[in-house]
């Protein structure tokens, strides 16, 4: 068996204004919440958050949150990626109340992991089209910030 190795990416810091209640559904209770800006950091690149991109949140029957996401990144060098990327966050109820009160939580009480992919057309940063990635993250009012890394 090969062990899983990986290497961090960078450190993303996303901004969301007031969600949008679509309300229940078949599939659990629905929001979308516009994503306003933010910023990532990492030893290959970095840059903004355009405004524009949206998470599809879905709060399941079982109580976890399903996060569906595009956003388009800006490098400070002026290259656009897309980045999309699936999630789940979980935790015991008495946490997820505290996160759903805009409380701070130590990311340690709950589950929350993303894994993106990337699209772009810049020859710079074109090896995002060719990587898998995964991220840990953690909910501020603000919005998440997630430790993003490239699996090798």
């Amino acid at each position: 068996m090969m062990p899983l190795r990986s290497e961090f990416l960078f450190t993303i810091a996303g901004t969301v204004s007031s969600p949008v209640e679509v309300g229940s559904t078949p599939s659990g209770l629905r929001w979308i919440f516009p994503i306003t800006g933010g910023t990532f950091e990492g030893p290959r690149l970095r840059g903004t958050i355009l405004s524009g991109g949206a998470d599809e949140t879905l709060v399941r029957s079982d109580a976890v949150t399903v996060h569906d996401v595009r956003l388009l990144l800006e490098t400070e060098d002026g290259q656009l990626i897309v980045m999309r990327y699936g999630g789940l966050r979980h935790g015991p109820p008495n946490v997820m109340e505290r996160l759903a009160r805009g409380e701070p939580v130590d990311p340690s009480e709950y589950y929350f992991r993303i894994a993106p992919l990337f699209e772009t057309g810049s020859e710079k940063y074109a090896w995002l089209n060719r990587i898998l990635a995964v991220g840990t993250g953690h909910r501020l009012p603000a919005g998440p910030i997630y430790d993003v890394y490239e699996l090798l």
